[in-house]
């Protein structure tokens, strides 16, 4: 029975044993503190602490699992090993910790190490290459490096960094860099310039860095079609001509060709301009041909259109045109003044009033500050008017390249300048109601005498007191319209009251044309243009022959004759 009891209780004592052997309850979990980055060939420092393990403790330092990287023996109370490891290629992996103490055992966690190269030779690469490429084309820049892990970029153009930032100043240019690229789909002029890329390491403590070179992208502008001119100047007693080509837009550098009746006679390399000279042979009065120019690119070929060498002496009668110009109240604020020259390639204009001639800008500064000079001195504006700039004004023009050849002269223009007091539409509306009111009180008195049977004679001597009343307020109305305008309309008043008094007084046949200017200047032009609505208020009055005094006189069998057909009508 005994031994039976001691068999019993032999699964207990193994199981304590196993127990003692196991080391009881498991260690509380230590800590690894190490870095998470390291550069290639450096030495770094992992520390594994057990805190609340008594001593003896082992310390393992395990990567990527079991695999054993160094072990250390804490045999007092620090609770704590460090491990110092070079970094190599293989050093990358997941590291932690493992302690023994008293048959117990804890595992920490993991701390991830990733070896860095260290970056150098940083460079900027181009497609195409080399960085020259024609406007609306795609550019990509690329920043290489020799070596080098873990990297971050940033792009430079013109020594200002690229950003994505909206306030950037260069947002407007699209440069949107992708990692280690910067692409631009459809280029300009604008995208013309230096570029250079930064590739480096972002590190707690020492981050290091490499900087490229600069890279030149040029950004060509395609050709326009090419402009031809010539000029001609004198050479003792020869002539000689000059042909300019010019391109408004492009890159150099490109080659312009000069064709004269299809006939290639010269070609010039511009490097630095778009723009070639070619002298030609030239004769005043003869057709010396037909020129074209044609400049030329690595990508284009473009023609001018052809151009007549001919030279046309001034000849001729000059004439003066007088535009004057006003403001919307009618003020006179300016005058215009063109020398038309009928004859003339290269003609020279020179202006005089009142006999003493007005400078040239060539010639130095003009004694009146008021006058202006445009079109190669053909346009004579005057800017201030005032009375001091009234008189006779005549232009005068030769041949520009020729100082001996002979000057034609227009005929005087006299240019009144006259400030007179300026009426205001509303004044003009008033005066013309009342005008308009007269006219018809006269309109009723001449009918009611036709009524009453008065004599013709009556009716026309109301309507010549009529008339006169008319043109006085005319006259008046006259007085406050710029003076070629007042003019006009007194001279057709006067023409129309000696063509009415001219009338047969038998037979009167009365009208007069009222005609009421609103002066408009149109703004935004270059010269006044004036409105002119005409309101026209026409009275006829045809009584009858003096001979018949009584309706009850006129035979029954009466035919009138000539104007006396017509029915009497208002």
């Amino acid at each position: 029975m005994k031994k039976k009891q001691e068999l019993c209780l032999l699964p207990v004592l193994v199981v304590a044993c196993l127990v003692s052997i196991m080391g009881g309850s498991p260690l509380p979990s230590p800590i690894l503190i190490g870095p998470e980055k390291a550069y290639l060939n450096s030495k770094v420092v992992f520390q594994c602490r057990s805190p609340g393990s008594p001593p003896p403790n082992t310390y393992e330092l395990l990567k990527d699992g079991n695999h054993l990287v160094a072990t250390s023996n804490d045999l007092q109370d620090d609770q704590s090993a460090t491990f110092f490891l070079k970094i190599s290629v293989t050093s990358e992996g997941s590291y932690h910790c493992r302690v023994t103490a008293g048959g117990n055992m804890g595992l920490s966690g993991t701390v991830r190490l990733q070896v860095v190269i260290p970056v150098s030779g940083t460079m900027v690469t181009s497609d195409p290459d080399p960085p020259i490429l024609y406007e609306g084309l795609r550019l990509t820049l690329t920043c290489d490096v020799t070596k080098g892990s873990h990297l971050s970029y940033t792009w430079f153009y013109n020594r200002q960094e690229v950003t994505s930032s909206p306030t950037s100043p260069l947002t407007p240019l699209l440069l949107w860099p992708v990692g280690n690229t910067l692409v631009v789909e459809r280029v300009t002029t604008k995208h013309a310039g230096n570029y250079s890329c930064i590739a480096g390491t972002r590190m707690q403590t020492n981050s290091r860095f490499s900087s490229s070179r600069e890279i030149t992208v040029r950004v060509k502008a395609y050709l326009s079609v090419p402009q031809i001119s010539f000029t001609i100047s004198k050479e003792g007693s020869s002539y000689r001509g000059n042909v300019t080509c010019r391109s408004s837009r492009g890159t150099p550098p490109v080659t312009f060709y000069l064709f004269l009746d299809d006939k290639e006679v010269g070609s010039d390399v511009a490097t630095e301009s778009l723009v070639a000279w070619f002298p030609v042979a030239m004769v005043p009065g003869r057709d010396m041909g037909a020129v074209r120019c044609t400049v030329e690119s690595d990508a284009q070929r473009l023609t001018s259109r052809p151009l007549t060498l001919v030279v046309v002496p001034v000849g001729g009668s000059p004439k003066v045109d007088v535009e004057y110009l006003y403001r919307v109240d009618s003020k006179m604020v300016a005058a215009r003044l063109q020398c038309l020259l009928s004859l003339g390639t290269f003609p020279f204009f020179s202006w005089s009033l009142n006999g003493f001639p007005l400078l040239h800008p060539s010639e130095g500064d003009s004694s009146h500050p008021s006058h202006a000079l445009a079109d190669g001195g053909r346009t004579l504006f005057l800017t201030e008017i005032t009375l001091e700039d009234s008189g006779y004004y005549r232009c005068r023009a030769r041949d520009s390249y020729d100082v001996t050849s002979a000057w034609v002269e227009s005929q005087p223009v006299l240019v009144r300048v006259t400030e007179v007091a300026t009426t205001t539409i509303e004044v003009m509306a008033i005066v013309f109601c009342c005008f308009l009111m007269l006219t018809l009180a006269g309109g009723v008195a001449c009918v009611m005498r036709m009524l009453n049977r008065q004599r013709g004679v009556c009716v026309f001597r109301i309507w010549s007191l009529f008339l006169n009343v008319s043109l006085s307020v005319f006259r008046s109305l006259s007085l406050s319209l710029p003076p070629p305008l007042s003019q006009t309309l007194l001279q057709a008043a006067s023409r129309e009251r000696e063509r009415q008094m001219k009338d047969d007084s038998a037979n009167i046949s009365a009208s007069f044309q009222i005609h009421f200017l609103c002066l408009t200047s149109l703004p935004g032009q270059g010269s006044s243009k004036w409105t002119l609505p005409v309101l026209t208020v026409m009275l006829r009055i045809r009584p009858l022959r003096s001979q018949y005094n009584r309706r009850d006189e006129i035979k029954p069998n009466f035919r009138p004759t000539g104007s006396s057909q017509n029915n009497p009508s208002m």
